[in-house]
């Protein structure tokens, strides 16, 4: 499915030429989109009378795919248009992106100017996951290109500044130009070098917006108040210019003048300024809320009042480790080994992010630290990120929100802090998590990110250009003992209930969102949807808490009774456990009333099943979990010791699930997988079975995403057993 995207007529009160003149500046960089690196001119036509110009650029942009773009720019002068197509060149053939803008003369008023845009996105393979990530993917696109009317703006006011406000229109030159035409052609040329003057004549006058895009007066450099000793600048800030070392000293004395409380060191001040490119204005508004922040939460006593639980302890699989080549302190994060699920079924998120900003303390501690050791400014650190084992489990839906928040936050009050990020062994699932995650980090942070698929950090340019040999921790094949915790699935014993959560003031996400229900013995528990839009995406998340259940999807035309207490047909019960609801009523028959759209799954106690089902057509859907019987031994009449131990178990015939779900449109998600994916780990627990080695087998993903255009129905489910 293709996104499209389609802009409303932008009318500026400026005439086409001008216009124009504005337009051109934006070459060969634009200093207001940082992404748009470089262009360069591929081919180039201008027709005898000047009335045609075509040119083509090739533009690189500094983001992750595609990086390659191709402009296509046809100005007509005579009847005053500029019709621009765009399309990308790199990872042509899996990413399509088309492009196409309008500029012309408004019809009412010919010295004003209509604007017109549109562009669609194609992504033909990305593992199943195609609408979901166009949709991330165009929504990124519309609120960059949503800029382009600043950026003309921006430039319409720099002409103003400079003194033009006219531009002459194009005139057709004369069968025999006369000296008044030949005049007249140099006035025009002279007045279209003013407007787009020579990059190089503009270097020292274009530098200063660069540096201040907020417009606001750069400081006066050169008082004897504006300066720091050179000995302090060198051995605790780093390489300094005049007018940032101003802008450090106007923003601390500002903080002194008008903030209670702690004041910040220069080192972190310096770290705001460099993340908003030295903007005082902006800097001071950040900073400012992150001290607010930093007090209503006591986060600079959370290193000495605060002792992280022991569940993190033991299953957080993160820890410091030494330094890298430039002295920065080395934090690990095995996150692959780590159960993220786990963590916040047992903590909650408010315990996970609390934990994280200890750990980015301890990281500007630490900092510190080597900056004495090193005799050099060191303020960032490095962090090596192991993705081995990561799969489908930790692309739990509360889990990425909750990292999405810490994300938010850590973004928030530790600007540049982070100076490197190594991320090892990359899944063919990371792509998936990558394209949810990365909108959300800063462009300056993304640029930090090296990423290495399964053991190429163990070639050149890898590993070893970051880290010394004798460092690199022995899961990554190195001679270093690495303390950092394994991580490992968090025992379902150390869960806890919502209840439990609220008392103790934790906001987790499954306190709002996921619903407890019990089984009995001939009372299933069933939840209603309805599906208005066919191809739309049911989704589910389950823990089955207590016995064995059967699910099954059922779809029916018509809508079943609402549930009562004391009906012969559906009702409901409610108890201490859960509660548990009947929707289809005893009379309907299968296959006349309603018809099951997928096969039954036995789903055992301690396991944690999610999936997905296309819908084929819209109606009612009702999701069932039933209790599940023990079948008698075929061969004998005895009874086997496991089916004892199991009617032991749930010898009260009843079963508790904690369920969530939630509808996808059609256009938002894109299911493209085997109809049974699934993975199980033993009773003991151990480590997490990554969907690249299921029984359906993750490789078989492209595969599964060209069969699914082929049918309107399919379903994905995952599970996991452990104790």
């Amino acid at each position: 499915m293709v996104q499209k995207y389609q802009s409303p007529v932008r009318v500026y009160k400026h005439p086409f030429e001008l216009i124009m003149a504005a337009y051109e500046r934006r070459f060969p960089t634009c200093p207001l989109i940082p992404m748009f690196v470089d262009s360069d001119t591929v081919n180039e036509f201008r027709s005898e009378d000047g009335a045609i110009h075509v040119i083509e650029r090739r533009c690189k942009l500094d983001i992750d795919a595609p990086r390659l773009l191709k402009k296509k720019n046809s100005l007509n002068s005579r009847e005053r248009t500029l019709h621009i197509e765009a399309h990308n060149e790199t990872f042509s053939s899996r990413v399509v992106i088309r492009e196409h803008c309008c500029y012309s003369v408004h019809p009412e008023n010919e010295d004003w100017t209509c604007f017109e845009q549109s562009a669609s996105l194609d992504i033909k393979s990305f593992f199943g996951f195609e609408s979901t990530v166009e949709k991330i993917a165009m929504k990124q696109y519309t609120s960059n290109i949503k800029k382009g009317k600043e950026i003309i703006e921006y430039y319409l006011r720099q002409l103003e500044e400079e003194g033009i406000t006219f531009v002459p229109r194009w005139t057709p030159p004369a069968v025999a130009p006369s000296s008044e035409t030949s005049s007249s052609c140099k006035k025009q040329a002279a007045a279209l070098a003013l407007a787009v003057p020579d990059p190089a004549l503009r270097e020292g006058l274009g530098s200063e917006p660069l540096s201040n895009p907020g417009g606001a007066p750069e400081p006066a450099v050169g008082t004897p108040d504006d300066k720091l000793d050179a000995d302090y600048i060198k051995r605790y800030l780093g390489d300094l210019t005049p007018l940032q070392e101003s802008c450090l000293i106007r923003l601390r004395q500002w903080l002194q003048e008008t903030h209670k409380g702690k004041i910040p060191k220069d080192e972190h001040i310096l770290r705001f300024l460099r993340a908003r490119d030295f903007n005082i204005d902006k800097a001071r508004e950040t900073m400012c809320q992150s001290l607010t922040w930093r007090k209503q939460h006591q986060v600079d006593y959370i290193l000495d009042t605060w002792n992280p639980p022991q569940v993190l302890q033991d299953y957080y699989a993160g820890g410091w480790h030494h330094h890298d080549k430039d002295g920065r302190p080395l934090y690990v994060l095995r996150l692959g080994q780590m159960d993220t699920k786990g963590l916040v079924r047992a903590l909650g998120e408010e315990a996970l992010l609390r934990y994280v900003l200890s750990i980015n303390e301890e990281g500007l501690r630490r900092c510190e630290e080597n900056t004495k050791v090193f005799g050099r400014p060191i303020s960032s650190w490095t962090c090596l990120v192991d993705l081995e084992g990561l799969n489908m489990r930790h692309l739990w839906r509360p889990g990425v929100k909750a990292l999405l928040r810490i994300i938010e936050v850590v973004e928030a009050n530790y600007p540049e802090t982070l100076g490197r990020l190594l991320i090892l062994r990359a899944p063919r699932v990371f792509p998936v998590l990558w394209t949810l995650v990365s909108p959300f980090i800063d462009d300056n942070t993304r640029r930090k990110f090296l990423i290495y698929a399964g053991n190429d950090y163990q070639g050149p340019g890898g590993l070893l250009d970051y880290i010394d040999r004798e460092i690199i921790p022995d899961f990554l094949s190195g001679e270093c003992m690495c303390e950092v915790p394994e991580g490992g699935l968090v025992p379902k014993s150390l869960y806890r209930t919502a209840e439990e959560l609220e008392n103790e003031d934790l906001k987790l996400w499954t306190e709002t969102i996921y619903q407890s229900a019990s089984v009995f013995k001939g009372a299933p528990h069933e939840i209603l949807i309805q599906i208005v839009d066919a191809s739309s995406v049911i989704t589910w998340d389950f823990d089955v808490c207590k016995g064995d259940i059967v699910f099954n999807i059922y779809h029916s035309k018509r809508s079943p009774q609402p549930p009562k207490k004391d009906s012969l047909g559906a009702h409901s019960i409610t108890s201490p456990g859960g509660n548990n609801v009947q929707l289809i009523d005893r009379v309907w028959q299968l296959g006349r009333d309603y018809s099951m759209v997928e096969s039954p799954l036995i789903c055992k106690e301690g396991e944690s099943v999610q999936g997905s089902h296309v819908t084929r057509w819209p109606g009612f859907y009702i999701l069932q979990w039933k209790f599940h019987s023990m079948p008698a031994c075929a061969a004998t009449s005895l009874p086997r010791v496991d089916d004892v131990l199991a009617s032991l178990q749930v010898s009260s015939h009843k079963c508790k699930v904690m369920y969530y779900t939630e509808v996808i449109g059609s256009e938002d998600f894109r299911c493209g997988l085997p109809s049974h994916s699934w993975a199980t780990t033993g009773p003991t627990g151990g480590s997490m079975t990554s969907l690249e080695s299921s029984h359906s087998g993750f490789s078989q993903l492209s595969a599964a995403t060209t069969s699914s255009s082929q049918s309107h129905s399919s379903s994905m489910i995952s599970r996991w057993r452990f104790c």
